[in-house]
Order: structure tokens, then C-alpha cells, then sequence
């Protein structure tokens, strides 16, 4: 409930960075990046937010790993509930 409460106070504050079921157009993850997220299949959607931030929301979030990603040239990642991912792509 809580969760859901949350979601709405911050679409209704950034109603263009948060969309529902948004597919980027292909190209915006790498080979590498796709990979260490648990492959193509395991991706429901993705979106730049920002110059230096991709949000991707997986199938499974256990999938994702941590180690691949800082391999592939991300730096950092913010795991969030429903198989959320920030993933930090520069400074």
C-alpha cells in the first residue's frame, strides 16, 4: 500500500520520468550490460531518467549481477523493489 502511495506522489511530481511500461528504443544497453542484467529476456522495460542514470525494470532482479555490470563500464546500481534497477552510468 505504502509502495503504491509512494508511486503516485512521485509521478504526480515528475510525471515525465516515470511512465508505465516504457521500452527505449534498442541500442540504449550494451551486449554486456544486457547480459550481466540476466539477458533480453529478463528485461520488462527501460528508460533514461537522466544523463548519467538508465532505469530498468527486470522479470527477476535476482538475476542481476553486480560484478558483470561494474565489468561492463557501470560504476554503480541502486536496487529497488519490483525488480527496479538504477543502473549509474557516469559521475
Amino acid at each position: 500500500m505504502l509502495e503504491k502511495l509512494q508511486r503516485a506522489f512521485w509521478k504526480a511530481l515528475t510525471p515525465d520520468l516515470i511512465k508505465e511500461e516504457v521500452v527505449a528504443p534498442p541500442g540504449l544497453l550494451s551486449a554486456d550490460v544486457l547480459s550481466a542484467l540476466g539477458g533480453a529476456d529478463n528485461l520488462k522495460s527501460q528508460q533514461r531518467v537522466a544523463l548519467t542514470r538508465v532505469r530498468v525494470q527486470l522479470q527477476d532482479g535476482t538475476k542481476v549481477d553486480a560484478e558483470a555490470l561494474k565489468a561492463a563500464g557501470v560504476p554503480a546500481t541502486m536496487v529497488l523493489a519490483g525488480g527496479v534497477v538504477h543502473l549509474l552510468t557516469g559521475l
